[in-house]
């Protein structure tokens, strides 16, 4: 659309302009024809057919309508004046159809004349001039530019040029058999005359695909609001060429124009509504892909009319019109050429009607096959959609086995951050299940967006896996590290509480026998003082001795209790409730482990239930240290083929998996004994971690 123009959406004026007054005035004489055409209809009713009569007298009115509210809406605009025309077209005709049901017939109720005779002929062509000024003018109200002039004067001077053939010389079908033209003129005048009236029905058709053909090139160059709306009116205002197809497709079937009714009928339906949604509502449904899909049904529809025509016309010279054979042959031909026209014109009308379609899918294909052959990198999928959208769409992934309410990440692994107020995102699904999102702005087509998704999909879906592929490579990678310094680091917690603990207990342990050895060796034993009891000092050196062994047996016991705890020899449910013996806040323990002989849970390994221990250990120790919490819930429990260890309470909440904490040693753990550890910690609201360990029975 050229910088300034202006189309319906603007802010209704105040004054009274000439669009505003040509619809009033339209209004005035659509009423007054429904008046008229009443008292026709009411001199002979059984005649007149008054309920057909007043169905086109409500179409009428309806554009009338929508002329109205359009001229409140755009006083000066002179679209409000060509809807308030069309409207009063239907009106027109009613009073020329009643009129000529009333002086044709075996008994007429009024004289024929042959002015009214030769205006009820023409009439059928007003129909068309309205809808097809739309055309070149909606939704600015000005020409494309003005090389479409000769187009709309054409609309003019065509049904002009038709009425003036018909009052020189008589329709030869008339049905108003007898009555002579207003202006009768000499054989070569009426030669020429039977000319223009046979050629006007092309010339008109011409106009009207030539009207078609500037609002589609206005569609293609309009944008935002006004492209909206050109989509919504173009799609009623298709049904202007296809009516004059379905008139040329009633002749040559039907030898008459009967079919019209139902194009002229749509005619007054469609394309008022149509331009009342497109100023009112024009962001009420995308409806790009039904104006394509409508387009290349008129296109085909002409093509195939074409065809049959023509096959009828040959064939009929040589078979005769009411030939089975010919019948068969035109439909064989008609069949032939459908399939191949109708796949090339999607084609076309798609790259021009909607060239944005084509351009998004067409570049999402071809990303797809060139991934396929190896020649780029699926990951570039989001620069691509951007550039086919001519906007920034962001892509980003729901890596696998993640949950449903987990955020997305980018084709990085970087979190996707939420789509804005000003943008729209439209998931990506496979089989049912949710893979990924594009995130477009708001001003993007939603239709087109979820094309986009579904014909990504399969891209998005190699995408994520190769991106959850490069996340747990570098989790295990980072979780070995992890495990390795915390390997490296209880080995020195080992080192340095043997050296300052059991060590030193048993090096005093060795002076003191060793001093005892000595004094034996000497024969201090004997060397007894006054009112000494016998053997007293060495009793002193025996006593010590056994006092630094208890105590390295009982720092020995303490250290490997942190290797495992010796509670586990009495079953898992003992010692985590020994466990709890110590905690200072109130822990509310929930056990469904089946015992077996000996103490121990049936089916459980040595290493599971270790494992699940220091699980239990570890998180209510976190919880108790962190959380600030009241009380604190453990639940152990087998599941099938899981060992299961839930620990909550209703602390504030924040806790997190990441690197330098106390729960991602955790995890670490859970993952080498191949378990899943989920957390949920939403803050102020308590902390859930559950942890499944697998103990096959």
């Amino acid at each position: 659309m050229a910088t300034g123009e202006l189309h319906l959406g603007a802010r209704p004026a105040a004054s009274l302009g000439p669009g505003l007054a040509g619809a009033l005035a339209c209004a005035a004489a659509a009423l007054a024809c429904v008046v008229w055409s009443a008292r026709l209809a009411l001199l002979e009713p059984s005649r007149t057919e008054p309920l057909a009569l007043a169905a086109v007298d409500l179409v009428g009115l309806a554009s009338v309508a929508v002329a109205l509210l359009v001229g409140v809406r755009r006083p000066r605009s002179p679209v409000a004046v060509l809807l308030g025309l069309q409207g009063l077209v239907p009106c027109l005709v009613g009073v020329s159809d009643t009129w000529t049901l009333l002086v044709t017939g075996p008994s007429p109720v009024l004289e024929a004349t042959p002015w009214g005779a030769a205006l009820a002929e023409a009439s059928w062509m007003a129909w068309f001039v309205p809808p097809a000024l739309l055309l070149l003018l909606f939704p600015s109200g000005r020409l494309l530019s003005r090389r479409w002039l000769p187009v709309a004067v054409g609309l003019g001077a065509v049904p002009l040029a038709h009425l003036a053939a018909l009052l020189v010389v008589p329709a030869p079908d008339s049905v108003f058999a007898g009555v002579p033209a207003p202006l009768p003129v000499g054989p070569g005048p009426a030669a020429a005359a039977a000319a223009v009236w046979t050629a006007a029905p092309f010339a008109l058709l011409g106009l009207l695909f030539a009207s078609l053909a500037s609002a589609l090139r206005r569609y293609r160059r309009s944008t935002g609001v006004a492209r909206a709306q050109l989509t919504w009116f173009l799609l009623g205002a298709t049904l202007v060429p296809l009516t004059l197809l379905l008139c040329w497709l009633s002749y040559v079937v039907l030898d008459g124009p009967d079919l019209v009714v139902v194009g002229l009928a749509g005619i007054g339906v469609a394309i008022p509504a149509a331009t009342g949604i497109a100023v009112l509502r024009h962001d009420l449904y995308d409806v790009d892909r039904a104006l394509a899909a409508t387009t290349t049904y008129a296109l085909l529809s002409a093509v195939l009319l074409g065809v049959y025509t023509l096959a009828v016309f040959v064939g009929g010279l040589w078979l005769g019109r009411e030939s089975p054979v010919l019948a068969a042959a035109t439909t064989a031909v008609c069949a032939a050429v459908l399939s191949p026209v109708r796949t090339r014109l999607r084609r076309v009308v798609d790259r021009r009607v909607d060239p944005v379609r084509q351009r998004v899918l067409g570049a999402v294909a071809a990303l797809e096959a060139q991934a396929h052959a190896g020649l780029v990198r699926p990951e570039q999928l989001q620069a691509v959609l951007s550039e086919a959208f001519s906007a920034p769409v962001r892509v980003g992934y729901r890596l696998p086995g993640s949950a449903a309410g987990d955020g997305r990440v980018d084709a990085d692994g970087r979190p996707l951050p939420p789509a804005a107020a000003q943008e729209q995102a439209v998931p990506v699904e496979v089989a049912g299940e949710e893979v990924g999102v594009l995130v477009a702005p708001a001003g993007a087509s939603r239709t087109l967006l979820r094309e986009a998704a579904t014909a990504a999909a399969l891209v998005v879906e190699v995408v994520r896996l190769r991106v959850g592929l490069t996340a747990a490579l570098r989790e295990v990678a980072e979780s070995r590290g992890r495990l390795l310094a915390a390997s490296l680091e209880e080995r020195r917690r080992l080192e340095q509480d043997l050296h300052d603990g059991a060590q030193q207990r048993l090096v005093a342990l060795g002076m003191a026998l060793r001093l005892a050895q000595r004094r034996l060796a000497s024969g201090a034993l004997d060397v007894i003082g006054p009112g000494a009891s016998p053997g007293g000092p060495l009793d002193g050196v025996l006593d010590g001795a056994v006092q630094q062994l208890s105590t390295a047996v009982a720092e020995l016991r303490q250290i490997a209790h942190g290797l495992r705890p010796s509670s586990l020899d009495d079953g898992l449910g003992a010692a985590l409730g020994s466990m709890l013996e110590r905690v200072p806040v109130p822990v509310d323990l929930h056990l469904d482990l089946p015992e077996g002989g000996g103490g121990a849970p049936r089916g459980v390994p040595e290493a599971v239930a270790t494992t699940a221990y220091f699980v239990a250990s570890e998180a209510v120790a976190n919880a108790v240290k962190h959380s600030g919490a009241d009380r604190i819930a453990l639940v152990a429990a087998r599941e099938e083929d899981a060992l299961v260890v839930r620990v909550v309470d209703d602390g504030r909440g924040g806790a997190s998996v990441a690197a330098g904490t106390g729960l991602a040693g955790l995890a670490d753990r859970v993952a080498a004994a191949g378990g899943e550890l989920h957390l949920a910690s939403p803050r102020g609201a308590g902390t859930v971690l559950e942890v499944r360990l697998p103990c096959g029975s």
